[in-house]
């Protein structure tokens, strides 16, 4: 019997030890960075209805149709590669619940990189962590090489002397 394939968040775990219980909902993510590492899973994967089932209510695509939101998601899953997730820093949950994650997604399209920066923000609806915004850029435009950023040195729009120097 072959191994278990490695999880696409890059967690270095097999996939069925680390974010198979959340797509199949035998579990939530224990925090936002869990969270996000199993998003980025999900993408890789095609898992839409589990993007769609960690969206928190105050995310805008939970007020469009959910089908519509689900051809999406496939369109977007179905057409991208998904070769490696950087986690790059984190926050705790702040007084108000939101918690914060800092990560540079590896992707590609058809052979070009669509890699980008993210600074995402989640919050617990009282069931799991949710995915609630996020602020980024494509990686090309970082204005230093992307797995240096922190929280502390991104800013969602990078100046434009660094467009392209990253």
């Amino acid at each position: 019997m072959p191994p278990a394939p490695p999880c696409p968040c890059t967690s270095g775990l097999r996939y069925r030890e680390c974010c198979a219980r959340y797509h199949r909902g035998e579990a939530e993510a224990p925090d936002a960075e869990a969270l996000m590492r199993s998003r980025y899973s999900a993408f890789a994967l095609k898992e839409v209805e589990y993007l769609w089932r960690t969206l928190h209510p105050e995310h805008p695509d939970r007020a469009r149709p959910k089908e519509e939101v689900l051809r999406e998601l496939r369109a977007v899953a179905s057409g991208h590669k998904y070769p490696r997730l950087h986690v790059l820093d984190r926050q705790p949950p702040d007084e108000t619940g939101k918690a914060v994650v800092l990560f540079y997604a590896r992707i590609f399209e058809k052979g070009k990189d669509r890699s980008f920066v993210e600074r995402s923000e989640f919050r617990h609806d009282g069931t799991g962590w949710r995915y609630l915004s996020g602020d980024g850029f494509p990686a090309s435009e970082s204005p230093r090489p992307p797995e240096t950023l922190t929280l502390a040195n991104f800013s969602p729009t990078p100046s434009p002397a660094g467009r392209g120097s990253g």
